[in-house]
């Protein structure tokens, strides 16, 4: 796969992103939970982050910031469900501009030949709550934070 590529069918409360990368998958599960390597890749371009809180466990809360050049900020939080693995992650996603808005999360990673596909599913509490996110430039951040997380695996797997 060249870039993510997100399903978003028409009148499902659902938003599939698949995404291969040139990685071991126990390197992209790292990615996905270090608080450190997270910040360097997740979301936009444009946008600095800040995890405030990310405890990686069945129950445990994470909670992050992203700023952009103007001093705005975009919180994000959730609650992890099970215990993560590359097997499977479940948590829960709600942007904090629009509280009770939650939608839930699964994510699995799949190695083939020491690349590693990322596939997550989330769930949306209605059509409208998953058609509010696609419009909201969602696409933007995943395909620029997929873009990112590439060159950064390509790094800690240089050495």
């Amino acid at each position: 796969m060249a870039k993510t590529q997100i399903t978003a069918e028409p009148g499902t409360q659902r938003v599939v992103i698949e995404r291969e990368f040139e990685a071991p998958r126990e390197l992209v599960f790292r990615a996905y939970t270090d608080p450190e390597l997270l910040v360097r890749w997740l979301g936009p371009r444009e946008l600095t982050m800040t995890v405030e809180e990310f405890d990686v466990r069945d129950g445990g809360r994470w909670r992050y910031v992203h700023t952009d050049a103007e001093g705005n900020t975009y919180g994000f939080r959730g609650v992890f469900h099970g215990t993560p693995s590359p097997d499977l992650t479940v948590q829960t996603f709600e942007f904090e501009g629009m509280p009770g808005h939650v939608c839930l999360e699964s994510m699995t990673m799949e190695e083939r030949d020491g690349r590693t596909l990322v596939r997550a599913l989330s769930v949306f509490q209605s059509v409208e709550d998953r058609d509010g996110m696609v419009a909201s430039g969602m696409e933007q951040g995943i395909q620029e934070g997929g873009e990112k997380l590439e060159a950064l695996l390509a790094e800690l797997q240089a050495g």
